[in-house]
């Protein structure tokens, strides 16, 4: 169909009280500046945003109060997507008249590829779960609600650490930021990759992440611990994964042995030192990549001992293609 003929399609973020904002907020400016850049080319608005909750007013999670919210809606006319966000707490609360208005609001949708389609962002997929729409779907959530999802649904196939996962009507993020790159990758799907480009670089989005990227920098993960001597070897090598790190040095920061450090890592951290080190400092290599540095010199900024080594440990933690590869994908 001509883009110029197109019916637009209806973006209805739904508001509980305490939405988190930067859950809905984030897309919500994407998909803004989008219309904003397609008019600015002569074409139509693609998207009409609206926010709909169980009452006409709420409270966001930091406090503002929002009014002249639309009510549920009882009919669609053309595609819209539903988008559910996130809440506060540990666990997300369904006990309050609100919150069962929605699943009972939800539980009467059907929800059609290319017609309503769910998108959650953050905790939202608890609440879809809640409502039965994730059963026999691929979904994730914030690392904090991965095992409520699951207990909640356990027909799902949660999936873990990913920024987002696509199993259409389902489109679902992991949170907060990642719901930003879910709605980049959308506009991209219906409004082509150059709008979506000029997006993010309106967004100042240095990097698109897409289905298959990590929720968490491997400089965040193996931290979710509370062991105070192995967080001081973790921000040591953090700072410097290019030093000349070995196990024996790694244990003089903590105060302790070589082989007990070697222990803490496994017990706390589920991973052994070493291949701590080795994830840290390829993760430094992507990001001297990205900057353009070539290969040999990404290897030495990021403390491997030549291209060879950090060959092996792209290969070693299954990234895609070759740091070669990644090198010249940002050349062309």
């Amino acid at each position: 169909m001509d883009p110029q003929h197109q019916p637009p399609i209806r973006v209805v973020f739904v508001l509980l009280p305490g939405s988190l904002v930067l859950d809905w907020a984030g897309p919500a400016e994407a998909l803004r500046i989008a219309n904003q850049r397609l008019v600015a080319s002569g074409q139509p608005e693609r998207f009409a945003i609206e926010f709909a909750s169980p009452r006409p007013t709420s409270i966001a999670s930091v406090g503002v109060a929002l009014a002249g919210l639309s009510p549920l809606p009882t009919q669609w006319h053309g595609p819209a997507w539903v988008v559910l966000v996130g809440l506060p707490g540990d666990t997300i609360a369904i006990d309050n008249p609100e919150t069962q208005d929605l699943l009972h609001w939800l539980r009467g949708q059907r929800f059609e590829r290319g017609r309503v389609e769910l998108v959650t962002v953050c905790a939202g997929a608890v609440l879809a779960a809640h409502a039965g729409a994730l059963a026999g779907r691929r979904a994730t959530t914030h690392h904090h609600h991965l095992d409520e999802l699951r207990a909640v649904e356990p027909r799902c196939d949660v999936v873990n650490n990913r920024v987002f996962v696509i199993d259409p009507p389902l489109y679902s993020s992991a949170g907060v930021t990642t719901g930003v790159d879910l709605v980049l990758h959308r506009i991209a799907e219906t409004c082509g990759e150059a709008l979506a480009a000029q997006v993010a670089q309106t967004m100042v989005v240095a990097l698109r992440r897409g289905p298959h990227d990590p929720e968490l920098s491997p400089f965040l993960a193996y931290r979710n611990h509370l062991h105070a001597a192995l967080h001081r070897v973790q921000d040591a090598v953090s700072e410097q994964p290019q030093a000349d790190w070995s196990v024996p040095r790694m244990a003089q920061v903590a105060h302790t042995s070589a082989r007990h450090l070697t222990r803490l890592f496994v017990e706390h951290a589920g991973v052994a030192p070493l291949a701590y080190l080795r994830r840290l400092r390829l993760a430094a290599a992507q990001l001297a990549l990205s900057s353009g540095a070539s290969v040999t010199r990404a290897a030495e900024l990021s403390g491997f001992g030549s291209d060879t080594q950090l060959r092996r440990a792209w290969h070693q933690f299954g990234l895609p293609g070759s740091p070669s590869e990644a090198n010249t994908a940002l050349k062309t």
